[in-house]
């Protein structure tokens, strides 16, 4: 007969009493993983449930239960008058190990134990900061939301027994209601001339621009996109196998006749924009382009993946309508969201194109989401049948003029002699040029100090350029002023 295992159960085994799971699990659990780990081997017996107990200080029941557990899930065997052994075990399945310290039992791999394709591309960005104010992407004030009637329409979703058939599996391509609703709207603010069959919907922009790429790009496809462009856009494609090539943006947009001259010279197969407004620069693409745009996408037969993040605020008179409204050969894939319009936690995005395109991109969208929330697409279509979405909207665009003003009279005034930037007509944030001898990483830094969050990714500098894209909407006209403060202070120290 084995004798009992002399392991110092004490040091090796953690009891968290702060934790949901009862401790006679946490004992058991941390047992189990001392036998697949090798610490436990097999035919060795246990120590007994009362000099156990006094080692973890713990009730000698605990220790039975915890044995008890260990015998049930088949871990071990209990042999009356002799103890508790661990089951032989194939020793090919148990890993022989020398030493083990006390978080042996609780640690989880640092590294995995094989190899895997890394990417640069795929870096994360930095999202959350400790600091009270922040200059972001160009994000709306969640503060903004009609979170009454928000809460109205989702409690009653949830209260009525009818809509029990939320919480199954549904069309893959979105909420019914929803997608109904949302063809009206689009087509009403859009000028589209969609039905239901012509939208799938997403978990935002970005998923969008993937399910696109992985649909439409292959291996060495050329891409276009502005120079400057959306840099997940451009990691998506990358991703996919896309060449990029970047052609020039100018106060019109980005440039037709720089496409056509690509487009005479090699095969183009995707055109990518942000036409309303261009991102990062924030300009608008001029009518005139877009029908060109139309025109060469029709000869030369390249896919035009139009981003429209930012429709829905515009300031200087009505918004320009998206080149889908005009596409007749269907050569537009439109996508937008509503977590540029309501709030990024509204994870709730739509891809509109032709309705074969979307029935091949639904069985795509399959592996990697069966579908989206049927709840919140439920709550979003009764908000937009009920008009809520657009009096909200209606309201926040006259609130987020004033904060642009604000904002443009701010830099100007403190900061006028170091960076210049035009007003943009529309879009929450403003693209600035810098004198080109400043440091932008080390103000980002000096403002991080002072508890203003200044991201990295808003910043560009590169031989030919200095600027940062500062959204606004996020912030009232008192935070504006004291974040500007705070800029102009990390200017001079800089």
């Amino acid at each position: 007969m084995s004798s009992p295992v002399q392991i110092p159960f004490k040091s090796v085994i953690r009891i968290d009493r702060s934790l949901d799971r009862p401790v006679y699990l946490q004992i058991a659990h941390q047992m189990i993983n001392a036998i697949q780990r090798g610490v436990l081997v097999d035919g060795v017996q246990l120590p007994g449930t009362r000099s156990l107990s006094v080692d973890l200080d713990v009730h000698r029941k605990t220790i039975i239960a915890a044995y008890d557990e260990l015998d049930a899930q088949g871990w071990t065997e209990i042999r009356p008058n002799k103890g508790t052994f661990v089951k032989n075990i194939d020793p090919k399945e148990v890993v022989k190990l020398a030493t083990y310290d006390d978080g042996f039992l609780t640690s989880y791999p640092d590294k995995t134990g094989y190899t895997f394709k890394q990417s640069i591309l795929l870096d994360s960005i930095q999202i959350n900061s400790p600091s009270m104010l922040e200059f972001n992407d160009g994000l709306p004030d969640i503060r903004l939301l009609p979170l009454d009637q928000l809460s109205r329409i989702y409690g009653g979703i949830l209260k009525s027994k009818t809509n029990y058939r939320h919480f199954g599996y549904s069309h893959v391509e979105g909420n019914e209601f929803f997608r109904d609703t949302l063809a009206a709207y689009l087509n009403n603010t859009r000028g589209l001339h969609i039905s239901k069959s012509n939208i799938l919907t997403t978990r935002g922009i970005h998923m969008s621009i993937y399910l696109a790429s992985s649909m439409l790009i292959s291996k060495d496809d050329v891409v276009i996109v502005g120079d400057l462009s959306y840099y997940l856009a451009n990691m998506c494609f990358q991703q996919c196998g896309g060449k990029i090539i970047s052609v020039p943006v100018d106060e019109d947009g980005i440039s037709v006749e720089a496409i056509r001259e690509l487009c005479k010279r090699t095969k183009v197969r995707m055109l990518y924009l942000t036409p309303h407004h261009h991102y990062p620069t924030t300009v608008t693409l001029s009518a005139e382009r877009r029908v060109e745009l139309l025109h060469l996408a029709s000869v030369y037969g390249f896919i035009i993946l139009e981003d429209d993040y930012d429709y829905d605020f515009h300031y200087n008179g009505n918004s320009v309508l998206p080149l889908a409204s005009a596409d007749t050969n269907g050569m537009v894939v439109y996508i937008g969201a509503f977590c540029k319009s309501l709030a990024p936690g509204f994870r709730s995005g739509y891809l509109v194109a032709p309705e074969n395109l979307i029935s091949e991109t639904a069985k795509f969208r399959r592996l990697v989401d069966r579908q989206g929330d049927m709840l919140m697409e439920q709550a979003l279509g009764e908000l937009l049948d009920e008009k809520e979405v657009q009096r909200h909207l209606k309201k926040a665009v006259k609130i987020y003029q004033e904060r642009r003003d604000v904002f443009s009279s701010l830099l100007q005034d403190q900061l006028g002699g170091v960076l210049e930037f035009t007003s943009p007509p529309g879009g929450l944030s403003i693209w600035t040029k810098w004198d080109p001898k400043l440091n932008l990483m080390r103000i980002s830094k000096s403002c991080h100090k002072r508890n203003l969050h200044l991201p990295q990714e808003l910043l560009y500098q590169t031989e030919n350029s200095t600027a940062m894209r500062l959204g606004f909407g996020n912030l009232t006209a008192q935070e504006l002023e004291e974040a500007v403060g705070i800029l102009k202070q990390a200017v001079k120290e800089s």
